[in-house]
């Protein structure tokens, strides 16, 4: 039971729970960065103007990516599984 539910995601997205925490947690950092800047941008409006929308589009088109790739992969496995 508790296994299933510290793998069952992370193996949906082909990642064991170590190389999820480490996406994961790059990305929150990323996110938390940028949520610092945006803090930072409302402060004094004249530094980090671009720098939370341009870590978001950063993040949206990597996750995307990452998207298609597994889907791509599950699509494949699919394949070849039908093909025996």
């Amino acid at each position: 039971m508790m296994k299933r539910l510290f793998n069952e995601h992370p193996e949906s997205v082909d990642e064991t729970y170590g190389e999820h925490l480490a996406q994961a947690s790059g990305f929150g950092g990323r996110l938390i960065a940028a949520g610092l800047a945006c803090v930072i941008h409302g402060l004094f409006p004249f530094l980090f103007k671009h720098t939370g929308s341009e870590t978001v589009r950063a993040l949206n088109v990597e996750l995307s990516h990452r998207r298609r790739m597994a889907r791509r992969e599950a699509r494949e496995a699919d394949a070849a599984k039908a093909a025996y």
